[in-house]
């Protein structure tokens, strides 16, 4: 299903896909799209903002890992982006001293943030959510950012270079959005090293599987599409047509 234009709609509407798409996420990962000893949960408090989506792995398991019965390694089956960022080890060692977030049904390890108007509505907002996204990713969590919005004057590349601009060693290395993928998926490994993994897109795609990474260099593709068809078939009908209606022309 083509990814919609939510820029035509009132942000609370958005909020209520949003919502159903949360859900479906997490109901599709706990369904046998993560290994057995990992789960999703929906919005669930952790020191600091509340993520979208938060994948935990059991605290004190042990035995073998049965990890690579379903995730996937870099190496075997490297994630199909066009962008990919690496940072250099050197970076990493500053942010050693960092407190890995926890939850008390187990160990955080990735977050999923379905970005909305209200995430970049201000400089303050901006802000807050890129300071929650890189403090995640220093903390050796990993993150999925999907941004269906277009760059504001805010985020002028989109979320990413906001998000990853810590990180950037080379700092005159620009990312550029494509005048025609102005929408941006994004996955990040919190290595060590950090490793940024960016699929642009546009209104009119579909969407692709993107990494979500469990561990450094391993991973679980993360089933966009499937979850978004889902959450459209929730949406209300009257709803829809102001999504689906042709744009008024001159």
């Amino acid at each position: 299903m083509p990814i919609h234009d939510w820029t035509r709609i009132e942000a609370g509407l958005f909020h209520a896909f949003h919502q159903h798409w949360i859900i479906f996420l997490c109901d599709a990962l706990n369904a046998g799209g993560l290994p057995p000893e990992y789960f999703a949960l929906p919005e669930q408090p952790i020191r600091g903002p509340i993520p979208d989506v938060l994948t935990l792995r059991l605290s004190g398991q042990g035995g073998e890992s049965s990890e690579h019965q379903t995730g996937v390694a870099v190496a075997a089956v490297p994630p199909r982006v066009r962008h990919i960022r690496r940072t250099e080890e050197n970076l990493c060692a500053k942010k050693a001293d960092r407190v890995t977030v926890r939850h008390k049904r187990g160990e955080i390890v990735a977050v999923v943030e379905i970005v909305s108007p209200g995430n970049k509505g201000s400089r303050n907002a901006l802000r807050s959510f890129v300071a929650k996204s890189t403090a995640l990713i220093e903390q050796g969590v990993h993150l999925l950012v999907i941004d269906l919005f277009p760059p504001s004057e805010r985020d002028l590349q989109g979320i990413h270079p906001a998000i990853w601009g810590d990180f950037e060693e080379d700092k005159d290395e620009d990312f550029t959005l494509p005048a025609d993928k102005p929408l941006t998926l994004a996955s990040y490994d919190a290595g060590p090293p950090p490793t940024a993994y960016i699929e642009p897109i546009a209104v009119g795609d579909v969407l692709p599987e993107m990494p979500l990474f469990l561990e450094p260099e391993f991973y679980v593709p993360a089933p966009l599409e499937a979850t978004y068809q889902m959450s459209w078939s929730r949406f209300p009908a009257a709803l829809k047509g102001l999504l689906e209606a042709p744009t008024d022309k001159p």
